[in-house]
């Protein structure tokens, strides 16, 4: 049980080390991604859970609308109820492209919830990896439920 542990948490230390160079980069705010939805149950080894998602820009002139997934691959164990995930959406740029949040970020995740909880993901990706979204993401959910690994997230 203790090996298991170490190795998640090795698994998540990587996955934060290797987003470290597109942080350097980000560091403009663009605006503000949050997404609602995510009820599901954990499968002991990992999770998929769907989301829409709103993203408004600093200046708030422009919005858009996303659909997401988040993949957890990693301890992940209960269940949660509707979720709302806020991140803070960090570019070289403030002013994003059109559609430029949509494709694949990875990083590390954990959360916990016991009726009511929270948790924090660090992801990077988008257009060219150039986007990162809030180191520390705040996530608010109702629950019985406990992860921490790697997640991927893809936005369409």
């Amino acid at each position: 049980m203790k090996k298991s542990g170490f190795a998640l948490a090795a698994v998540a230390a990587s996955a934060l080390f290797a987003v470290t160079p597109a942080l350097a980069q980000a560091k403009l705010r663009a605006g503000t991604l949050t997404c609602t939805g995510g009820a599901g149950v954990g499968l002991v080894l990992g999770s998929q859970k769907t989301y829409s998602c709103k993203y408004v820009s600093a200046s708030g002139r422009h919005s858009e609308t996303y659909s997401a997934s988040i993949n957890k691959i990693g301890l992940d164990i209960g269940v949660t109820d509707k979720s709302t995930i806020v991140w803070a959406v960090l570019a070289s740029v403030d002013e994003l492209d059109e559609r430029a949040l949509a494709g694949s970020y990875v990083g590390a995740t954990a959360d916990a919830a016991i009726g009511i909880g929270g948790g924090a993901n660090v992801l990077v990706g988008g257009s060219n990896n150039s986007v990162v979204l809030q180191p520390l993401s705040v996530q608010g959910q109702t629950g019985l439920n406990l992860a921490v690994g790697v997640a991927e997230l893809t936005i369409r």
